[in-house]
């Protein structure tokens, strides 16, 4: 493949990233990604600091190639987290869920390359005014948390690509190299994959998820608490009860209480099929295989090389 933006911006192979989902994206996974020729991302979203600093440092025994870390703005120990990130050398950070003004300075004079995760054309204005490297756009098909919007990838590509500067990454119900062709015809100059990812051999996550991923059909996850922070989420019991919930008009005390604490640690990490959180993207639907991470970036490239030759021979 021909290098572009992104590619050049990160070093790596191909315009290929995989996402830093919690309870998924260890050192393990993003390493794997990157050898094979993508971008891989530790999510330091369910990590301690010192839990993120022990798979940095494997991270970089396991691979010689660019990766990165995303950080949740939300996360509770901020600064002891990007403090680890700087004293460990990693390169790229992705943020989310939060202010990119809050540490893209502090980053950049370092030397590292910032990327912010954004829903809408508003905030990526923000993120190129905060000073990033490049926005990651996501629409609302995404798994895990997302904006309140609603509005679809290949609607905001496009919406996005108009008002930017600087590079653009879409993300959100792509996993194959069909989507990624999409996605970057439209005018992304790379793609974020997670939900793919997470069916994967090197993904963290509980075997009884990645075997309920597997399984999943179309229309099996639904967004659902707007109030406290949007979710795509898997139906199960927990989702049930979220949606019974609703009948009886809660306040946001009543959902806080009902999601509690480590509901998505006890669904996707430890295996709880029925209380916990279990968060994935649309694209689940079209899912149906568990398979190395490096199988996985050989066949969406193969497929993206394979289709692109189709286009341009019609």
């Amino acid at each position: 493949m021909q290098t572009n933006k992104i590619t050049s911006l990160f070093n790596i192979k191909y315009p290929l990233i995989q996402a830093g989902m919690i309870w998924a994206s260890g050192w393990k996974l993003a390493s794997a990604v990157s050898n094979a020729g993508g971008l891989g991302i530790i999510g330091a979203g369910s990590m301690y600091p010192e839990v993120l600093r022990e798979h940095i440092v494997k991270c970089k025994k396991a691979t010689s190639f660019p990766f990165a870390v995303n950080v949740p703005m939300l996360y509770p120990n901020l600064e002891e987290i990007m403090e680890i990130i700087i004293e460990e050398g990693v390169e790229i950070v992705f943020t989310s869920a939060g202010n990119p003004k809050t540490y893209t300075s502090i980053l950049k004079e370092k030397g590292i390359k910032v990327v912010h995760v954004v829903s809408s054309v508003k905030f990526a204005l923000k993120a190129e005014a905060a000073g990033v490297d490049a926005v990651v756009t996501e629409g609302f098909e995404a798994g895990g948390h997302n904006g309140r919007e609603e509005t679809t990838t290949f609607t905001l590509i496009p919406m996005v690509k108009e008002k930017l500067q600087i590079p653009l990454i879409a993300a959100g119900g792509i996993a194959t190299g069909r989507g990624m062709l999409a996605a970057m015809i439209l005018g992304a100059d790379a793609v974020q994959i997670g939900s793919r990812f997470v069916a994967s051999p090197e993904a963290s996550s509980h075997q009884n998820f990645k075997d309920l991923v597997v399984k999943a059909q179309e229309g099996e996850t639904q967004l659902t608490l707007k109030e406290l922070a949007p979710v795509r989420l898997l139906k199960n019991k927990f989702f049930n009860d979220v949606m019974e919930l609703y009948t009886t008009q809660p306040t946001k005390e009543d959902l806080i209480g009902l999601l509690g604490r480590a509901r998505a640690k006890k669904g996707m990490f430890e295996g709880d099929l029925e209380e916990g959180e279990l968060e994935i993207g649309q694209i689940s639907g079209l899912i149906n295989e568990i398979k190395p991470a490096a199988e996985i970036v050989k066949e969406i490239i193969t497929e993206f090389q394979e289709v692109q030759k189709e286009i341009i021979s019609f």
